[in-house]
C-alpha cells in the first residue's frame, strides 16, 4: 500500500461525492485519473484492505430507534457461537473473556430495531433457538461517537 492508496482510503472514508463522476472527482483531488482510482479500489478490495463500500444511513431517520447490546452467558460446553453470529437480526457478534466472579457474560451481540419491544422479541426468539437463557439486554440511550473501527489518516502508520 503506497501513499496514494492511503490518500485514496482517506477520501473514501470522508465519503464518496454525490456527483455524476465521483471517482473522477476523487482522482482530481489525488492527482490521478478516474481509471486509476477504480483500479486502485479494485486492487485494495482484492487484497482485503477495503472490505466494502456502502452507504451509511441515519438509523433514526428511517425509524430504527432501539439499539441494544446483548450480553450472553451460555451454559458450560455450549458451542453455538457461529449459529448466534449468523442470525439475521445480529449486526455484530463478539466473543470476550469473562471476568470470573464479577461478569460472567462472554458473548455480545448488537441489535437494531424500531422499538425496544421488537428487540426483546427478537432476543427471546434467538435465546429459545440457541438454548441460552442467561442474557441481559442493554439499550443505548445516546450515540456519542460512531466511526469505522480503524481509520487511516495522516498520522496512521502503514497497517500491514
Amino acid at each position: 500500500m503506497d501513499q496514494t492508496d492511503r490518500r485514496l482510503i482517506i477520501e473514501l472514508e470522508r465519503g464518496i461525492p454525490l456527483t455524476d463522476e465521483p471517482f473522477a472527482e476523487i482522482g482530481l483531488r489525488l492527482g490521478i485519473t478516474e481509471d486509476e482510482v477504480i483500479l486502485r479500489i479494485r486492487r485494495l478490495r482484492e487484497e482485503g484492505i477495503i472490505r466494502k463500500i456502502r452507504a451509511r444511513i441515519n438509523q433514526r431517520q428511517i425509524g430504527i430507534m432501539a439499539n441494544a447490546l446483548v450480553a450472553w452467558k451460555p451454559p458450560e460446553g455450549w458451542s453455538g457461537h457461529e449459529e448466534l453470529a449468523s442470525k439475521p437480526g445480529v449486526s455484530h457478534c463478539y466473543l470476550r473473556e469473562p471476568v470470573p466472579g464479577r461478569w460472567e457474560y462472554m458473548i455480545y451481540t448488537v441489535h437494531h430495531k424500531r422499538s425496544r419491544n421488537e428487540v426483546y422479541e427478537e432476543v427471546r426468539s434467538i435465546a429459545d433457538e440457541i438454548g441460552v437463557t442467561d442474557y441481559i439486554v442493554l439499550f443505548s440511550t445516546e450515540e456519542l461517537k460512531r466511526l469505522p473501527a480503524v481509520r487511516i489518516d495522516d498520522s496512521t502508520e502503514d497497517l500491514r
